[in-house]
């Protein structure tokens, strides 16, 4: 996936551009965890967001997700699409 080729892509054009970025960074440096390793990593972006006042609503992740996926490798749409089931989960 190009490192920013999904954030122009019309389907996020409405969602803000901080959020966008916030996502790059969790999406980029996340690649190589492991199943391990990702869990707590998740756990300390969700607080850094929080703190940052960083939330996204059930359709920005949704149209994110979707996103995401259209950009990424077949590897790459099977995690988003894993971490989108433990999200339904919780």
């Amino acid at each position: 996936m190009n490192q920013n080729e999904w954030m122009d892509d019309p389907l996020v054009a409405g969602i803000d551009r901080d959020k966008l970025q916030f996502l790059q960074t969790l999406v980029f440096e996340s690649r190589n965890l492991s199943r391990e390793q990702l869990i707590p990593f998740l756990m300390s972006v969700s607080q850094k967001g929080r703190m940052n006042n960083i939330l996204f609503d059930d359709e920005e992740i949704a149209v994110i997700a979707a996103t995401l996926r259209k950009y990424s490798s077949p590897e790459e749409a099977e995690k988003i699409s894993k971490l989108m089931a433990l999200k339904r989960k919780h």
